[in-house]
C-alpha cells in the first residue's frame, strides 16, 4: 500500500509546491504516531509519504499550510489542514488530494 497526495492552490490555479505534509497513524490508545513526511514537488505532489508497511486503520495527513501562504505574501486562515481517513484495503494505492485557498479547502478520495 502506498499513500500519495496532490495539493492544488485553487486561488492561483496552480500546484502548491514546497508544502510540508506529515502522515500519521492512530494507535490502539487513540494517540497519533508520525510514520512519514514529505514536501510537495513542483507539481504539488507528494508521491510517496512512507516506506512503512501500512495496515488497516485510521490515518491522518497534516498539511503545514501557513509557511506556504506566507511565502506568497498571504495570511492563512487555516495555518494547518488535517485530513483523517480510514484505510480499509492495505493492498492498493490511496490518493488524497487537497484543493487549497487562503480561506477554504476541499479534499476527497482520489485514484
Amino acid at each position: 500500500m502506498s499513500i500519495s497526495t496532490h495539493v492544488l492552490d485553487t486561488m492561483r490555479g496552480s500546484p502548491a509546491a514546497g508544502l510540508a505534509v506529515t502522515l500519521l497513524k492512530r494507535g490502539p490508545d487513540g494517540g497519533w504516531t508520525v510514520i512519514g513526511r514529505a514536501v510537495t514537488d513542483a507539481d504539488g505532489r507528494a508521491r510517496e509519504l512512507t516506506h512503512e508497511e501500512l495496515e488497516v486503520g485510521e490515518y491522518r495527513l497534516d498539511f503545514d499550510t501557513e509557511p506556504y501562504f506566507e511565502r506568497s505574501g498571504l495570511s492563512a486562515f487555516y495555518p494547518e489542514v488535517s485530513v483523517a481517513f480510514n484505510l480499509e484495503d492495505p493492498a492498493g494505492h490511496l490518493h488524497v488530494p487537497l484543493l487549497l485557498s487562503p480561506y477554504g479547502y476541499t479534499t476527497y478520495k482520489g485514484t
